[in-house]
């Protein structure tokens, strides 16, 4: 199969044509695990993923070459950062997390 040709609306810092800025280079803001307050959020493809983390809202590992999410609260630095399973995120706001977050 052909590789694609790369399209200009892609770079970071740039504005469609429809005048809407893209994401910035730290992802989308969503609400937390307890619903108020809002988290920076970033998707890591399982090529990226290269060391093993704990998950907080099931406690099990997400091992290396696994996609995930990595969250953390949009007033704090990236120092306070988890590394979530897609599931795990996406659930956040019917269960509650397993692990603490300090």
């Amino acid at each position: 199969m052909p590789r694609r040709k790369p399209r200009s609306d892609r770079h970071v810092g740039r504005a469609r044509s429809g005048g809407a800025p893209l994401r910035d280079v730290f992802g989308r803001s969503e609400p937390g695990p307890d619903g108020d307050e809002m988290y920076a959020v970033r998707t890591i493809p399982a090529a990226r993923a290269t060391k093993t983390y704990r998950c907080p809202g099931c406690d099990h590992a997400i091992g290396p070459g696994v996609a995930h999410i990595v969250a953390w609260p949009s007033y704090a630095g990236e120092a306070d950062r988890r590394h979530w399973h897609r599931g795990c995120w996406n659930g956040r706001l019917t269960r509650k997390v397993t692990r603490r977050w300090s």
